[in-house]
């Protein structure tokens, strides 16, 4: 297997939603442009958007692993830039507003001491600025976000101390109030992405009306780098239903060659819940064998190295201890 090939299968399903989007800049230039509904975004290319998220990890715990800060460069403002920082959300988070506050500020003394490591005593002086910090919440699940847009609705009796605290709103883009042929309208990668992301189900993806060329259309003007991502959301997307790596290999591929078309073709004729059911049926008889395994002797490091998965090990353990 391949180095590329490795890194689908070793995707996590997770990674079909945010990250993989705004890692990359053709993708998320897209969304800031079309999406964010910020006027000085309209025009941003990928070549404004610069990724600083290494920059920041230390302020991302690992359960925000996804969480990007990108640096957004608007030409016709000279060397004005603005950062925007995308917080993924896969249910709702109540605190969301309050961990914002806290990396625009982590964000903000970084910056100070950057331009004081170059002009001693700059931020000192009265003409010194900050750089806008636009907070943006992606969030993906079904149900409502419920949680407050503003700040101070974090904060108690901040009616009675609002002059004296501070407050914000983030823009919230919940993906799930996208319609579907708005999406398709688009033509665009990013538009294709969050439309495989909002499918819910595999009968959903077979009552698609795509038009005709659509697919094949956004295949063959995408970047490699973007073509990859999609390659990456399709095999996440099939990997939910336990579709096997083989026949996920079998089905990306057209992306990679860009006959994207012949996805969805194949798409159509895939029994994808039959699929589901037939990989646990293969997950149980592969599992039985392990046990047997384990019961005649064989250690589970010597079955692992067989090229069993150690998940399987591990459940077939299991399953022997209970005799034992």
């Amino acid at each position: 297997m391949t180095e590329e090939k490795k890194q689908i299968c070793n995707s996590k399903v997770r990674d079909s939603g945010a990250k993989l989007i705004f890692e990359n800049a053709t993708l998320c230039s897209q969304f800031l442009r079309e999406y964010s509904g910020i006027d000085i975004f309209k025009n941003v290319r990928p070549e404004d958007v610069e990724d600083m998220t290494e920059r920041f990890a230390p302020m991302f715990t690992e359960e925000r692993e996804a969480d990007v800060v990108k640096k957004v460069k608007i030409p016709e403002l000279g060397d004005l830039f603005v950062v925007t920082l995308i917080e993924h959300k896969a249910s709702v988070d109540y605190n969301v507003s309050m961990q914002l506050l806290r990396y625009m500020v982590y964000i903000w003394e970084d910056y100070e001491k950057r331009m004081e490591n170059q002009h001693e005593g700059i931020s000192k002086t009265k003409g010194f600025k900050y750089p806008p910090i636009i907070p943006i919440v992606y969030y993906e699940d079904a149900a409502e976000w419920t949680s407050a847009i503003h700040l101070t609705d974090r904060i108690l009796l901040d009616n009675v101390f609002e002059d004296y605290l501070p407050e914000f709103k983030y823009l919230l883009f919940r993906l799930q109030d996208q319609n579907n042929q708005d999406l398709i309208e688009k033509q665009d990668e990013i538009s294709f992405i969050m439309l495989i992301n909002r499918l819910r189900n595999a009968e959903e993806f077979k009552q698609l009306d795509l038009p005709s060329g659509y697919l094949d259309s956004i295949s063959q003007k995408s970047p490699e780098d973007v073509l990859r991502v999609i390659e990456k959301v399709v095999a996440a997307y099939l990997r939910q239903y336990r579709v096997s790596e083989e026949e996920i290999q079998r089905l990306t591929d057209s992306v990679r060659r860009r006959k994207m078309g012949q996805l969805f073709e194949n798409f159509k004729g895939y029994d994808l819940p039959a699929e589901r059911e037939k990989a646990k049926t293969e997950g149980l008889i592969e599992v039985t064998q392990v046990v047997e395994r384990l019961k005649s002797g064989e250690t589970p490091e010597a079955i692992i190295i067989t090229g069993v998965d150690k998940s399987t090990v591990e459940a077939a353990e299991k399953i022997v201890a209970l005799f034992q």
